[in-house]
Parts: structure tokens; C-alpha cells; sequence
């Protein structure tokens, strides 16, 4: 009888852990990007961009680059306290967002191959340290645009 019991209580825990790698606490991030824009630049040769990549899975991930076809290059940014710092990457936390934002991090679109317009969209790829890359759409709105979602 006591055997019974303790196969039964092994059996039970065995069960429980195969449980726990299911369901919406996944063993990798599960990325989305939804926000995205870019003010219609005033400089002929630099733009800002702004987007919030959510990750729905268990495991955090980092945002390594981003390219476009508009820049010659893209650059990731922080500003701290007012002052603007270039990153080489952002986490992603498990479960939580990367914001960039006015005021806050944010991309920079350098050496624009042409000026993008209102109305236009402007293509991204970002690149993640254990995910595959995003392709974004991120629309062009005018130079004065502030989101109601507050970035």
C-alpha cells in the first residue's frame, strides 16, 4: 500500500512539472511590434522613429539592430536626466515591452538616402539576440504628431 502511495505522489509531480512548460508562460519570447511611427523628419539627412515591441513569452530577448532602407544607418538611443546616449542593445523583458518614445528611447534614422514624407511608409528590420528579425511598416506622420498612447 505505501508503494501504491509514493508512485502515485511521484506520477502526481512528474505531472506538474510537465505542466509547467505549457501554456502562455512560453520557454521563448514571443515578440510583436505595434505603435511604430515616424514624425515627418525637418532635416534632409536625420530622422527619429519610435515603436513598443511586446514580448508575450517566457524568456527575455534583446533588440541588437535595426536597419532600413531609407538610412544609411540606424542608431538606438536612451536619454537619461536629459541627455541622449547611443546603446548597442535594449532588453526585452520577458512578459513586459521596449518603448521608444519622445523624450525617452528612441531610434535615429542617419545618412537618409531621401527624405521620407507624410503619408509614406518606411521599412525596418530588427534584428533580436535569440529571436528572428521583424520586418516593421512604420507610417510617416507629420513633424508635429503626438500619439494619444502618449509616445
Amino acid at each position: 500500500m505505501r508503494r501504491a502511495v509514493l508512485t502515485a505522489a511521484a506520477l502526481a509531480g512528474a505531472l506538474a512539472l510537465v505542466g509547467c512548460g505549457t501554456g502562455s508562460d512560453s520557454a521563448k519570447a514571443e515578440l510583436s511590434v505595434s505603435a511604430s511611427y515616424m514624425p515627418q523628419p525637418v532635416s534632409a539627412d536625420m530622422a527619429a522613429g519610435f515603436l513598443t515591441i511586446t514580448n508575450q513569452g517566457g524568456t527575455k530577448d534583446e533588440l541588437t539592430s535595426v536597419t532600413s532602407d531609407v538610412a544609411g544607418q540606424v542608431t538606438m538611443h536612451s536619454t537619461v536626466g536629459g541627455a541622449m546616449e547611443e546603446k548597442t542593445s535594449f532588453a526585452v523583458p520577458a512578459h513586459g515591452q521596449l518603448v521608444f518614445k519622445s523624450g525617452g528611447n528612441h531610434l535615429m534614422f542617419e545618412k537618409l538616402k531621401r527624405r521620407p514624407e507624410q503619408g509614406q511608409k518606411v521599412t525596418l528590420k530588427l534584428t533580436f539576440a535569440k529571436s528572428g528579425p521583424l520586418t516593421v511598416e512604420m507610417p510617416v506622420e507629420s513633424a508635429t504628431y503626438n500619439p494619444s498612447t502618449g509616445h
